[in-house]
């Protein structure tokens, strides 16, 4: 801790961190001197909840912007309710977003679906992550730069272009909808649309571009010229591309740099002072893993409805070799001065709910017709739905793996590493009639926990050394099934912190360090980050079990893709 931060007193600066997640948002106002988080308010978006503009059915999954708007002002509003002093301490602020979620903006930088012509049409509006209805897009732009006779500019995506991403989702949108794809001056990352909103940016040529989402999503790298993928060959991919690159600008900027001040109506809005630097945004995964501490060796497993698996590590005096089959790798994108390295698994948490789903639908068919009062209706449904995964978990963590007889695949939104392929789907071999609910879920979450050994095994046979893994987000608190198996799977421990908004957290330390109360990254880190809160230790009498399973889990696979 330097000398300067010595003098400052705990409650004297506040940072203030905003996490919009697939389904919520979060604000989080942290002590900027001790890291204590001061409150937390989380929204769901109203319209997703919903289940406006998303058809899961063809992988559609869009957001309305106003959601994000509306949730900015209830949370933090909520946060700040009768906390005036720690608000009119806020120093800084930062963003985090899913990504890559692009939407089409005017020239004014207003998406469009907040336009009165395209306010109902999902074309116009934020393309979730977890849309994949770019497939075909997505393929088009990996064979093109394989086969094109120039730069592979999939070389630091993993080498293969994913329908998760930023130009696959413009091709797809553009094929849509002709008239957004006219209205349409540029696309905007969530991430950069709610930093140049809260700084009254209006140009989209104008608006700093994170380095996060573009260098992992839009394959910016400085060794391009220009920065991103030439003109001839986005030419060939649709001339309508060229027009969008134009407003993209040559550079890109890391997160501990200021996107600009908060405006006067903003500070107004949301009860903080004027003028308080806003950082430039990034991935919730990315500003995650530096709240769960990541550093080189430190594997951070960001545990939510999917997973991202970031690590950093030193930019090589050599040069930078590319690792192939995973998200991307991109200096500066995690850490400033380091180059950040990302994986992850398509569904995770996601794989959990959908088996929650199943089981209850005939619950939610059956009870309404049945002869009850509505409050007992009410309160079976709403407490069978709480319970029923912490009592499937109890039950499978009796079971010895080696009981259920199931092989699963964790592919049922597509795999996204190793080398993505979202026509993926999962699969379960072993049933008979003796396959319970018990089992299945057992072997789910085997499943999931074998995807992201297929993760750490690349990393490590292209390079990337891995010394640690720390687990967060709301898996790694809540299931101990999931993390022990975890532990037993990869053979390593699994470090969880004491925190359930690193995100969030991450966030705010972006926001300090663009505020000025830290020189860099790392030294807020050493100040802010939450201690290890449990240790998961691999078990030595599980470790050879789940070595068979795994080469199990390794065929299934092989077999998956080939009706793929």
């Amino acid at each position: 801790m330097s000398s300067e931060q010595k003098a400052r007193l705990p409650g004297e600066d506040y940072v203030l961190g905003l996490d919009y997640g697939s389904d919520s948002a979060r604000a989080v106002l942290i002590d900027a001197l001790t890291g204590e988080t001061a409150g937390v308010s989380v929204r769901n978006y109203p319209r997703w909840t919903r289940g406006l503009y998303c058809d899961p059915a063809a992988n559609r999954f869009r957001q309305h912007p106003q959601d994000y708007i509306d949730v900015l002002e209830e949370t933090v509003r909520e946060l700040l309710a009768g906390r005036e002093a720690p608000a009119k301490k806020v120093r800084g602020i930062a963003i985090d977003t899913t990504g890559s979620t692009p939407c089409a903006v005017d020239g004014e930088g207003t998406p469009l679906a907040l336009k009165e012509e395209f306010a109902e049409n999902p074309a116009a509006m934020f393309v979730l992550w977890k849309d994949h209805t770019a497939v075909a897009e997505a393929e088009k732009i990996t064979r093109t730069a394989k086969t094109w006779g120039g730069t592979d500019y999939t070389c630091y995506e993993g080498g293969v272009y994913s329908a998760e991403w930023f130009w696959a989702k413009i091709l797809r949108v553009m094929a849509e909808d002709p008239a957004v794809a006219a209205a349409a001056s540029s696309f905007v990352e969530h991430c950069d649309w709610m930093t140049a909103f809260l700084t009254g940016v209006t140009d989209p040529n104008h608006i700093k571009r994170s380095r996060c989402a573009m260098g992992h999503k839009a394959m910016f790298h400085r060794s391009f010229e220009g920065g991103y993928p030439s003109r001839d060959f986005l030419r060939l991919l649709d001339p309508r591309l060229i027009g969008i690159r134009e407003t993209l600008g040559t550079e890109t900027y890391t997160s501990d740099t200021s996107a600009g001040p908060l405006t006067g109506e903003w500070a107004r809005r949301l009860g903080l002072p004027p003028g308080i630097p806003v950082a430039v945004g990034a991935y919730d995964a990315h500003m995650g893993a530096v709240g769960g501490g990541v550093k080189a060796g430190v594997l951070v497993q960001v545990m939510g409805t999917s997973t991202c698996d970031m690590i950093v590590g030193p930019i090589p005096e050599a040069g930078e070799v590319p690792v192939r089959g995973i998200c991307g790798q991109v200096e500066g994108s995690v850490v400033p001065g380091m180059i950040g390295y990302e994986a992850g698994q398509s569904s995770f948490g996601d794989v959990y709910a959908w088996f929650k789903n199943i089981l209850m639908w005939p619950l939610e068919q059956v009870l309404p017709v049945l002869d009850l009062g509505e409050d007992v209706k009410r309160q079976v449904a709403e407490g069978i739905s709480r319970k029923l995964i912490p009592v499937l978990e109890g039950a499978a963590e009796k079971l010895d793996p080696r009981q259920t007889g199931l092989t699963a695949l964790d592919w049922l939104n597509g795999r996204r590493t190793p080398d993505a392929n979202q026509l993926l789907k999962g699969a379960v071999t072993g049933l008979n009639l003796g396959t319970d609910a018990v089992r299945f879920y057992r072997a789910l979450v085997e499943a999931t926990a074998f995807g992201a050994r297929a993760i750490v095994e690349r990393f490590r046979e292209q390079g990337v050394t891995i010394d640690e893994i720390v687990g967060i987000g709301g898996v790694a608190r809540k299931s101990s099934l999931v993390m022990q198996t975890l532990a037993d799977v990869l053979n390593m421990p699994i470090k969880v912190p004491a925190n359930d908004q690193s995100v969030a957290l991450g966030a705010a330390m972006f926001a300090a360090v663009a505020a000025g109360l830290y020189p860099d990254i790392p030294a807020a880190q050493a100040v802010l980050c939450p201690p290890i809160e449990k240790i998961y230790r691999p078990r030595p009498d599980q470790v050879p079990v789940y070595n068979s399973l795994y080469k199990l889990y390794q065929n299934l696979g092989a077999f998956a893709e080939t009706l793929a």
